[in-house]
């Protein structure tokens, strides 16, 4: 096999693959051994009829289709291992000769990894993080307990006050005509929330048990269905329930039911301990963000579109097995958004495009400084690891092995070229 690299414009490539024509015959003739049991020919048993009188009914190219897709793959990825480039997108193919006797010809336009000149990057200059936990932080995050610690109490008194949790009726009209998917039968519905259309939840309030109303919107010009995009409606509406939420008092009977302590003076001083580290971590990631997007900054680079989509399209994939692994399809969040994978793709463009840039300034600092992890930073990236997923730290160098240490290396040296950069960064 042979591969030639041409340079292209935009930081694209174009590698031309040439597979011997042995080569190829030995992908038509696995192909056959695969297809034969399913062919029919009369005058010969069923998975009895020789090749050659299946090409001559059907054509002498009758196998080559999928010979070449059995090829491609692996010469592909000898070619990647072969051409001395680093390829940054995923291949896109094109053949240009498939005949039998003949070598097999097919190109590859990929993207290269971008050349990137630094500008600063030592001492730029970054905002001061405050970190300090104030009474203010302490008192928010026990009233947002008391929240999740709420009781939520029938109300039969009164009219629907904000805050309520109420259970609903509703039908949706446009022009005076039903659409679909706007009727809801015992919705519960919390005023204040923002579940629904801007200005519905707000025209409930006032309003009685048992009373029936009206609610006029307007849908958001960008609403997810077009045919309401835009639109004005009038929702016909009945408060059918009202709740209140009654919040637990502030005590040391608090404090013991939701925590380990047993008055609120230790309840508080242990709340503001965990914020602080909280805080403290939050304000060490947004120096760290800061100090990368100055020297992305001052840095140049032409990223190639093809390695920008590759990016995307991998960021759409970890989102989609995120969310499954909440027990969500990534088709099911489409359709409750409102989206379909191509908006999501462009909607992650922005952040792929910062995943690129950072990876890239940061694996020139690292050669620039000649930033090369230890075996002890390693290792100590492996037990925390093992920590975070409570396995044995020799279990996972045995399962990463000689390859995986390798790619650990990598990310470690990143990991330190951001370090590099925050110490020699000045606060203002």
């Amino acid at each position: 096999m042979s591969v030639n690299v041409e340079k292209l414009e935009k930081g694209m490539a174009k590698l031309t693959i040439e597979v011997p024509a042995e080569e190829l015959e030995k992908a038509i003739e696995k192909v056959y051994q695969k297809q034969k049991g399913q062919i029919s020919i009369p005058g010969f048993r069923k998975g009895k009829v020789p090749r050659q009188m299946v090409e001559k009914m059907y054509g002498k190219g009758v196998f080559l289709e999928e010979a070449a897709n059995e090829i491609i793959p692996t010469a592909y990825e000898k070619a990647y291992d072969e051409c001395g480039e680093e390829i940054t997108s995923t291949p896109k193919v094109e053949v240009s000769q498939l005949e039998a006797g003949k070598p097999f010809i097919f190109t590859a336009e990929v993207a290269l990894k971008p050349e990137v000149k630094l500008g600063q990057y030592k001492g730029v200059t970054i905002d001061k993080v405050d970190a300090e936990v104030t009474d203010e932080d302490v008192n928010a995050a026990i009233d947002k307990e008391r929240e999740n610690n709420a009781r939520s109490i029938s109300v039969t008194d009164r009219a629907v006050q904000d805050k309520d949790e109420t259970v609903i009726d509703f039908e949706g009209f446009v022009d005076g005509v039903a659409f679909a998917g706007g009727k809801g039968e015992n919705y519960p519905l919390t005023i204040g929330s923002g579940a629904f259309i801007p200005g519905f939840e707000e025209q409930l309030i006032g309003k009685n048990i048992g009373e029936e109303c009206e609610v006029n919107v307007t849908f958001p010009g960008d609403y997810h269905a077009d045919d309401l995009a835009g639109k004005e409606a009038t929702f016909k509406c009945t408060v059918k329930e009202i709740k209140e939420k009654q919040l637990p008092e502030l005590d040391d009977e608090f404090a013991a039911e939701v925590s380990e302590f047993d008055t609120l003076a230790e309840y508080k001083e242990d709340l503001k301990k965990s914020l602080a580290e909280k805080k403290a971590k939050s304000a060490a990631d947004a120096k760290e963000e800061a100090a990368v997007d100055a020297v992305i900054a001052n840095a140049e680079m032409e990223i190639p579109d093809a390695m920008l989509e590759t990016t995307q399209r991998q960021m759409v994939e970890e989102f989609a097995q995120s969310i499954q692994n909440q027990g969500l399809s990534f088709e099911q969040y489409m359709q409750f958004t409102g989206m379909n994978a191509e908006n999501f793709k462009e909607q992650v463009k922005p952040q792929a495009e910062k995943r690129i840039q950072s990876r890239l300034v940061l694996e020139a600092i690292t050669k620039a400084e000649n930033i090369v992890p230890t075996d002890a930073d390693i290792d100590a990236e492996i037990d925390e690891m093992a920590a975070a997923y409570k396995m044995d730290a020799d279990k996972i160098k045995e399962m990463l092995g000689d390859a995986g240490r390798e790619q650990m290396s990598k990310d470690v040296a990143i990991k330190l070229a951001v370090k590099f950069i925050v110490d020699n960064a000045v606060e203002k």
